[in-house]
């Protein structure tokens, strides 16, 4: 895929002659691949909830049921289209990736307090999160990303 001048890509960043592309650092590469799993997570809670309405579980409010499975569903694409931006290194995909981690930590924390296997998931939840936290602001990462301090604007 190419970028279009509409929106700046990463070969404008690179700092290679010509505007080529360098290779994705390490930690775009992990940030990707965890996002990547939330969003998979995420969207596997939302088919099994269809799927338990489906079967006839759970079905008290149909109407509630059908309702919280769509809106889980779609609230796997937000973490699997950062995970796809970070991947191809699209400056926009930052954001939303920082977006969700910031909502897994609380949520992780809350899981981790009910104790048993809800700490175990809870704890996997926060520490993806904070990685990827860790990931995304890291000076190596934002420059891959084309993110840099901004330069002063004339007065």
């Amino acid at each position: 895929m190419s970028t279009d001048a509409s929106s700046p890509g990463p070969s404008s960043a690179s700092g290679t002659p010509g505007g080529l592309r360098t290779s994705r650092p390490a930690r775009i590469t992990v940030a990707a691949a965890l996002v990547a799993l939330q969003g998979v997570v995420v969207a596997g809670l939302g088919v099994t909830m269809l799927v338990l309405l489906l079967a006839g579980r759970h079905a008290d409010d149909t109407v509630q049921a059908v309702t919280g499975a769509v809106t889980v569903l779609a609230l796997a694409v937000l973490p699997l289209a950062a995970a796809r931006g970070l991947w191809l290194r699209r400056r926009w995909s930052r954001g939303p990736a920082m977006i969700v981690q910031l909502m897994a930590v609380p949520a992780g924390w809350q899981m981790a307090q009910n104790g048993g296997v809800w700490l175990v998931l809870g704890t996997l939840v926060s520490l993806t999160a904070l990685t990827v936290l860790g990931c995304v602001v890291n000076p190596t990462a934002t420059e891959a990303l084309g993110i840099g301090p901004r330069e002063p604007r004339d007065a």
